[in-house]
Parts: structure tokens; C-alpha cells; sequence
């Protein structure tokens, strides 16, 4: 079962394939209804249009869970597609099944491909400072300080507003943020004092951080930014801009603060997911003794 060359331009009309045109339809609309992130979205659209290519120009309705578990195992073994995204991968393809065509999670259980434990990249204290310091230009300085400040993800960061920033009781307002949920992070004074500076500046309307033409500044120019001021600072570890989030939640915890509190402020929905970052902290590493210490001289 091979991957038809041009079903991908097939897929594009409802003449040659109703109900693979209807399918993708269908789970466009399920999505903006049940109102998931346009990440997400575009991500499960992907995901399902790839399976769709795949299994062209099978009706759907003969389309069963071996078909699924199949296209999933070509996915590993010949393609050496990485665990995130196979997960990826039958998440939205369970999506389609259990949100849009409403049949039961029971039918569908798929064997999921086990995540490679990485802990996450750390900056220190002083890379973070060299590289914001070599970045010049305000707002990008502002944006980078912004992400590391208040350990925003990237789409945090370009869909804060100017209504965001709550001055009089000192912290953030993220909105919409990875789940749909609203939480609020620290705004610490150095950061108050950069984004007056900043504001004097551009005076931005409606998005904190807006592009040329008013519109939100995009995560690709974040991401350059980023990749422009680590060259320039000479810092060599293997970092992106999401690098600069891990290093908050590390620092925070490096300084004492309270495994809960990151954990809030992060907008993790579980402790464990915090947890790892204590196996990164090295203050937790100073404080224990080597048993090699302990052997008796």
C-alpha cells in the first residue's frame, strides 16, 4: 500500500474524491468549533491530509484500525518519522474519529510510540545576559527579555496585547495560551522599566510586539533575532528562543522558589511535568555530596 504521487492534488477536489474533500472539511470546521489553537489546527490538518494522501484513493469507509496501525509502523520504519511525530499523527487521526465522526475511544487504541526522555537545554545566568546585552536594536531586546522574564513560549510572546501588561498589580496577563488556558506570570520591574522604554519608542496600538504593518510580530523573526544575538554573544550550546523558558524555570528554581509556583507560572497542567527541570538545576547538585567524599581518607 504505497502513497498515490498525486493525491495530494486530488485531494483538492471535490470532484475526484467527495468524500476525502468532505472528510478534510468536515474536521477544519470540528476544530475552529471546539475553538483548538491555529497551531494545533494547522498541525492536525497536516497530519490528516498526509494519512488521506496515504491511503488514497481507499473509500474512507472501508478504512480500518489496521489501516491506521500500518500507516503509522510505514511512518517508523521507512520514513523515520520521530515520536512526536507519530503522536502527532494519531492524535489527529483519533480526532477525526472520535470528534467528527463520534464513535468511541474503546475502538481505537492505538499503541503510541514511547517519547525519548531529554532534559531540556539550560542557558546560565551569564549566557542570558550576553546575549540579551549584544542585542541592540529595542524591541528585539524587549521581546527576548520579555520570553526569558516571564517564561513565555514563543506564541505567548507575539500574541501578548498592550491591555496585557498590568503595571499596577505588577504581572502578565497570557491569554489563550497552550490548552486555551489564560494564566498570569511575574512582571518583575526591570521589565516594567524595559517596556516603558520600549513603548516610548513604537508606541505599539493593539499587539505589544507589532510588525511593520501593525500586525502581530512573527515567531520566524523572533527565532532569527534569537539565533543573531547567541552567534553574537559567542555562546555555543545548542539553543532556540523556547531555550530561554527552561532557563527561567531553571533559574527560578536554582534561586529557591517554589516547585508550585514555576509550575503556575509555566501553566503546566501537572508537577511532573515541572519536575524535570530539577534534574537540571545545579544548585540541586551542589548541595549533595559525592559518596566518593565520603570514604574514609
Amino acid at each position: 500500500m504505497k502513497p498515490n504521487t498525486i493525491a495530494t492534488q486530488l485531494l483538492k477536489t471535490e470532484e475526484t474524491k467527495p468524500d476525502y474533500a468532505l472528510a478534510m472539511s468536515l474536521m477544519h470546521q470540528k476544530l475552529l468549533l471546539k475553538n483548538y489553537s491555529k497551531n494545533t489546527t494547522k498541525t492536525y490538518m497536516h497530519m490528516f491530509k498526509q494519512f488521506l494522501t496515504y491511503m488514497y484513493p481507499m473509500p474512507l469507509h472501508q478504512v480500518s484500525t489496521a489501516h491506521i496501525m500500518y500507516y503509522h509502523k510505514e511512518l517508523v520504519t521507512k520514513q523515520n518519522v520521530s515520536a512526536s511525530y507519530q503522536n502527532q499523527s494519531i492524535n489527529a487521526i483519533k480526532f477525526y474519529i472520535e470528534k467528527v465522526l463520534n464513535l468511541p475511544k474503546v475502538q481505537y487504541d492505538f499503541c503510541r510510540p514511547r517519547k525519548a526522555k531529554k532534559l531540556p537545554k539550560v542557558l546560565s545566568l551569564q549566557e542570558v545576559a550576553d546575549i540579551i546585552t549584544v542585542t541592540n536594536n529595542i524591541k528585539h531586546k524587549t521581546i527576548l527579555k520579555m520570553i526569558y522574564g516571564c517564561g513565555l513560549r514563543i506564541s505567548e510572546c507575539v500574541n501578548l496585547k498592550v491591555e496585557d501588561i498590568d503595571s499596577n498589580n505588577m504581572r502578565v496577563w497570557v491569554r489563550n495560551a497552550k490548552g486555551n488556558k489564560d494564566r498570569i506570570t511575574l512582571l518583575s520591574p526591570t521589565m516594567l522599566a524595559q517596556l516603558r522604554a520600549y513603548y516610548i519608542v513604537y508606541k505599539p496600538k493593539k499587539w505589544l510586539f507589532e510588525g511593520a504593518d501593525g500586525k502581530q510580530y512573527s515567531a520566524s523573526s523572533i527565532r532569527q533575532v534569537f539565533n543573531r544575538s547567541k552567534k553574537k554573544a559567542r555562546v555555543h550550546m545548542p539553543a532556540t528562543v523556547h531555550t530561554l523558558r527552561h532557563s527561567f524555570a531553571t533559574h527560578l528554581l536554582d534561586a529557591g522558589t517554589n516547585l508550585r509556583y514555576i509550575q503556575k507560572l509555566l501553566g503546566h497542567n501537572s508537577s511532573k511535568t515541572t519536575e524535570i527541570y530539577t534534574h537540571v538545576s545545579t544548585t540541586n547538585l551542589i548541595n549533595i555530596t559525592s559518596p566518593l567524599d565520603m570514604l574514609p581518607k
